[in-house]
């Protein structure tokens, strides 16, 4: 297979953007929205990274400013509550949100893809590996007991990750209004170490969405947004 020249210059010149300041305000929903004042997630940091330098540098990767946050925030507990474990955070949306193609959602800046942290068949935390081969680790497929291939997914992290999200968004003033994760692993995720409370405090709706979201989690944030017509033109 063969890439466009493009696609190696940019993945020579690698664009790291720092964390923007600032307020964001959403418009709309997640399914029809915008996004004023959007900032980009950080590259990487001690226990997390993103799923691909070049769609992060193609500005895939723009969130509102209290969900970055809030993602920092969770990744920075994590560092404590599963030492070891490296997390990798896929889609979110554009700066100015809008249409954000193969999505359906993904429009106002409150909806984050964040792939499943994985072992080894031997134990070892890796990341989950993403790359142009894999569309960045969107093709990986979990059977029903979530593995696949040498990976298996790391029930007991995923659950730290769900419970330190909720924890990070409290603290900033938010809320996490729903993730969306497989219903055929759903059963391996409550009967982790975190399952029991995660079931209570997490909304994982049972139905099936449109994809499988195996080798992701779908979380939308939930905060105030105006009235999509108020955006400014």
């Amino acid at each position: 297979m063969h890439l466009p020249k493009w696609h190696y210059l940019l993945a020579a010149f690698v664009l790291c953007p720092p964390a923007q300041a600032g307020e964001s305000t959403c418009y709309g929903t997640p399914s029809n929205g915008r996004l004023e004042g959007g900032v980009s997630l950080p590259n990487a940091g001690a226990n997390f990274q993103t799923y691909g330098r070049v769609p992060s540098a193609l500005g895939r990767t723009y969130v509102h400013a209290k969900v970055r946050d809030t993602l920092t925030s969770a990744y920075k507990r994590l560092e404590a509550q599963t030492p070891g474990v490296p997390y990798v955070f896929a889609e979110s949306g554009w700066a100015t949100g809008g249409s954000f193609k193969p999505h359906k959602t993904h429009q106002n800046g409150l909806s984050v893809d964040l792939m499943v942290p994985v072992r080894r068949h031997d134990g070892t935390p890796v990341p989950i590996p993403t790359h142009v081969f894999n569309r960045y680790g969107y093709d990986i497929e979990f059977d029903a007991k979530g593995r696949s291939d040498d990976l298996v997914i790391d029930f007991d992290a995923l659950g730290a990750l769900m419970l330190a999200l909720a924890d990070a968004a409290r603290t900033n003033g938010i809320g996490v209004q729903r993730v969306i994760f497989a219903p055929d692993l759903q059963p391996a995720l409550y009967a982790s170490e975190h399952g029991k409370e995660v079931r209570r405090r997490v909304t994982i709706p049972t139905k099936r969405s449109w994809v499988r979201h195996d080798e992701h989690i779908h979380v939308d944030f939930s905060v105030p947004c105006q009235p999509l017509n108020k955006y400014p033109k």
